[in-house]
């Protein structure tokens, strides 16, 4: 990863980032609430570890994990470097590792209860004093969604806002349910926190392969004269995941593949896609940009959401030659459940980039392979020639997950014969030691650069062309059909393809 990040500034004008040439960090208090959950563990030690091996750790930080049972500090610390252990990417070095811990500390704390607050106030100041820190206090918040307004609330009440430094807080999806209960919570997060603190992690946004987007033409400019509108017949966007729903059943059966991967993750890839192929973006463009192509996504009316979208729900079947069950056989799930574990849609963009060409995105649960990746399809001339006997549409293939790679199909006529054949030139990165989605979020988070996290407008607008959809689900407008597991998903969402003389890659 390219260390010459830009510490950002907010420009007052407009709420958006700007980035000055040179990043620096200031010593800070990280205060982590739900520090005893799978996320902090798997995900949020590990990076903070990695960050610090690589020098993106400020000289001296606080880190105070919040939980609501009682541990000590070592007890906790313990816990800390079991993850690591676990999770990291790097094995832990026992020669840094205590230098490690020791910026932990625990704090037995209850988000419901006020004195919890002060108490923590407390904490913070005196560890401030002892370490000799200014008052920048980062909030990270990886708990329930229920708890969100609760906690920023009482931020305020206690004074632990009112710092002299800066303040950010970083908040993990889900960001409300529908677009109002979206407004209302940013409403509520917006009188603690103004809209350029706050930082709304998607995940996606820190894998490398979408953060490289913004160099990829730049860079290669044999690309810029390929990915040319005359060119393209379609863009592919998947996300499949081999997993069921595991053991999220009480949230995932209330949300669904559309609230879950649809709404955020797969319209953000929608937006950074479309915001880099055409044009090459200076950072502090990016956001703008964003906007600009989500508010040109054409929305779909709920009464023709069926000429556009299909959902599925998985039933019993393979997976990697080990039989699974359906999903309302799964543990937490209603029999009668008529959620969607399985998404697709074709989306048309109302920009001039991108008119005519449809963009198609799915994502599913229980899929034949987990796969993450945008796939450009060209136009394909289709010629009645013996010549030209065997040839297919040329493929520029992004994988972002689980491995990264840039891969062209194009056509190769065989030495025996007069048949053609699509060939693939890869060209592969080597996944092992590259930075997790959430070191380059962290990073970012710490420093005050907002670029690859998620903008209150884009939520609001994703929310508003997702609406007429989840209308669309409430009066029964659009089929559920169901598909089997270690499938690509329904026959409806080939179908819908065929419509356009198309297919999934």
């Amino acid at each position: 990863m390219n260390t010459e990040r830009p510490i950002a500034e907010a420009n007052p004008e407009d709420g958006f980032i700007e980035s000055p040439n040179n990043w620096s960090m200031e010593d800070m208090t990280f205060i982590l609430f739900g520090a005893t959950g799978d996320l902090a563990q798997r995900k949020l030690f590990p990076a903070l570890y990695n960050l610090y091996l690589d020098g993106k750790l400020p000289d001296t930080v606080s880190i105070i994990g919040l939980g609501r049972k009682y541990a000590s500090d070592e007890a906790f610390q313990s816990k800390v470097e079991k993850a690591l252990c676990a999770y990291s990417r790097r094995s832990v070095d026992p020669s840094n590792l205590q230098e490690f811990l020791a910026k932990f500390r625990y704090f037995t704390f209850d988000a419901t209860i006020e004195e919890s607050y002060v108490n923590l106030l407390k904490l913070v100041e005196a560890r401030e004093k002892e370490l000799g820190i200014p008052e920048n206090r980062l909030f990270y918040l990886s708990v329930a969604p229920s708890l969100v307004d609760i906690i920023t609330s009482n931020l305020h009440a206690s004074g632990l806002d009112k710092n002299k430094g800066w303040k950010r807080l970083v908040i993990e999806k889900p960001f409300g349910r529908d677009v109002e209960t979206a407004r209302q919570l940013n409403d509520k997060l917006l009188e603690t926190f103004h809209d350029n603190e706050i930082y709304r992690i998607d995940h996606y946004l820190g894998k490398p392969m979408v953060q490289s987007l913004n160099t990829l033409i730049l860079a290669n400019p044999v690309l810029d004269s390929l990915l040319d509108q005359k060119l393209i017949s379609n863009v592919q966007i998947t996300a499949s995941e081999i997993v069921g729903v595991e053991t999220r059943a009480d949230y995932y059966d209330k949300a669904g593949a559309i609230r879950d991967m649809v709404q955020n993750h797969l319209l953000q890839l929608v937006m950074m896609t479309a915001l880099y192929l055409p044009e090459n973006l200076t950072d502090n463009k990016i956001q703008t940009k964003k906007t600009e192509i989500l508010a040109s996504l054409r929305t779909i009316r709920k009464e023709e959401a069926h000429q556009h979208v299909v959902r599925g729900q998985y039933e019993a079947g393979e997976i990697h030659d080990a039989p699974v069950t359906g999903y309302k056989e799964e543990p937490g799930v209603e029999a009668s459940s008529k959620n969607d574990t399985y998404f697709a849609a074709r989306l048309a963009i109302d920009h001039p980039s991108w008119e005519g060409i449809p963009f198609y995105i799915r994502t599913g649960k229980r899929m034949n392979k987990k796969s993450t990746q945008i796939v450009v399809e060209f136009k394909h001339k289709m010629v009645d020639s013996d010549r030209l006997k065997g040839t297919s549409p040329n493929l520029l293939v992004l994988e972002i997950s689980p491995n990264e790679s840039i891969s062209l199909r194009v056509n190769l006529k065989e030495a025996s014969g007069n048949q053609f054949k699509p060939v693939w030139i890869d060209f592969s990165t080597s996944s092992e030691n590259q930075p997790e989605a959430y070191e380059l979020l962290l990073f970012d988070a710490i420093l005050g650069d907002s670029t690859f996290f998620a903008h209150w407008r884009e939520v609001e607008l994703s929310w508003e062309w997702i609406e007429p959809l989840l209308n669309a689900y409430e009066e029964d407008l659009l089929p559920l059909h169901g598909y089997r597991a270690g499938s690509t998903g329904p026959e409806a969402a080939e179908e819908l393809l065929q419509q356009k003389q198309h297919k999934w890659w």
